[in-house]
């Protein structure tokens, strides 16, 4: 696709060292000196892996010692955990955590014991599986709807198995959760949601109005959005799929998109529209009527401005207002999930190793870039990659999934201001 981004800025800016971005933010609890390194991979102790700035501590919410739900059976020797969420309203809102947790089948597809979402009652310390199928392959985003219910979806670009209520759709599905209103470390229901596509799902988003965004996480992955008949109900609807009217950048449409089709292979469905396609779009963001892509092999975060006709920029991208990673210089690279700070700043967490922490903030100037991107945290953990970057009720805590470790303890680790 068409480069937005003028050659003779990015060679300018590659010469800028990682303090050049990392200027202290302003940013109340959140306010901090940004690093000037990444962290040496193995170098930190396993209960708190992160490098993080001055005035910040890391703990252990959670990890495979204390809850196992594959005691190692899995196809991958852990349980993956991936993205959070918490009830964000309703009863005891903000007390129970959940997870998705992002196993596949291996090549013993009888032994595979299908993908989980798991809850923990974070007042009494208590975790346990909330679901579990064996045809939930890859489970990864998980969000709370403002109709107090919980959307999950699959991961996988080919399923392995196939839902019995959406027996003709070929990647993976949206699902969405009821818990039970007196008690929400139980489930009400759980109900498929075709219509929301059959795609390799990662990001899923809602805006004022209820529409729900999804991506297809693929090298020519589509941005997605669901305009439901009815707020709050996923049964009735129509999916569109984003449209640039030219290049990479700029106005842009929502195409609708053939539903029977859509339910089968999304993919197909966007490109029989030709919709604009980016380099493994993964997680999504929306702060205000501005909703963030993270392009993961386009090492750049876009930006969407949700309005009658959408605009389409790149907020951040390597080289641009952004390091590029060159040997012990750190750089933005490999962006994956993404999450929406106290203080309206966006939180970025890399698929790399070191798993870097990155946070952007807004474009004050208008001229459809981060004003600054500085460095926040580093993973060390050997092998892994920090998921699930994500900021639930409580300002002062910052919820990230550590997965892939070396030694299969995989975890969650809370980060919080010292002060």
């Amino acid at each position: 696709m068409r480069s937005a981004i003028g050659k003779t800025m990015a060679v300018t800016l590659l010469t800028l060292s990682a303090s050049t971005y990392g200027l202290a933010a302003n940013s109340g609890l959140w306010k901090f000196e940004a690093l000037e390194s990444s962290v040496e991979i193995g170098s930190l102790p396993e209960d708190k892996p992160f490098k993080l700035p001055e005035n910040y501590s890391q703990s252990v919410l959670v990890n495979e010692t204390t809850f196992n739900i594959y005691n190692n059976t899995s196809p991958n020797g852990a349980d993956w955990p991936d993205m959070n969420t918490v009830n964000e309203t309703g009863k005891h809102a903000g007390r129970y955590l959940y997870r998705t947790h992002e196993v596949r089948p291996g090549d013993d597809l009888e032994a595979y014991e299908g993908g989980a979402l798991s809850v923990m009652d974070m007042r009494t310390g208590k975790t346990k599986v909330l679901a579990q199928r064996k045809d939930w392959e890859a489970l990864d985003g998980i969000v709370w709807t403002p109709w107090q219910t919980i959307l999950f979806a699959e991961e996988t670009g080919m399923a392995k198995f196939s839902d019995p209520d959406a027996p003709t759709s070929y990647r993976g599905l949206l699902y969405e959760a009821k818990p039970d209103p007196s008690n929400p470390s139980e489930l009400s229901w759980i109900k498929v949601r075709p219509l929301l596509g059959s795609m390799s799902h990662e990001g899923i988003e809602i805006d004022a109005e209820g529409n729900v965004y999804v991506i297809d996480e693929y090298k020519q992955g589509a941005i997605y959005k669901f305009v439901p008949k009815r707020y709050g109900q996923l049964d009735e609807g129509q999916l569109y799929a984003l449209k640039l009217d030219s290049g990479d950048t700029g106005t842009a449409r929502w195409v609708p998109l053939d539903m029977d089709l859509a339910q089968t292979d999304s993919r197909i469905a966007a490109s029989d529209i030709n919709a604009t396609s980016y380099c493994r779009p993964e997680d999504l963001e929306r702060i205000g009527n501005t909703l963030y892509v993270a392009l993961t092999c386009d090492h750049a975060v876009l930006s969407i401005k949700l309005k009658d006709t959408p605009v389409v920029d790149y907020f951040i991208k390597q080289g641009v207002n952004a390091p590029i990673e060159s040997g012990a210089q750190p750089g933005f690279h490999k962006p994956d999930n993404l999450a929406k700070g106290p203080d309206g700043r966006l939180w970025i967490v890399e698929d790399n190793k070191p798993s870097d922490i990155w946070v952007a903030s807004p474009d004050h100037n208008n001229d459809g870039q981060a004003d600054k991107v500085e460095l926040f945290g580093s993973l060390s953990t050997t092998g892994a990659e920090a998921s699930g970057i994500y900021f639930g009720l409580d300002p002062r805590k910052l919820f990230v999934n550590i997965q892939h470790s070396a030694n299969g303890n995989d975890k969650t680790i809370i980060i919080s201001p010292s002060k």
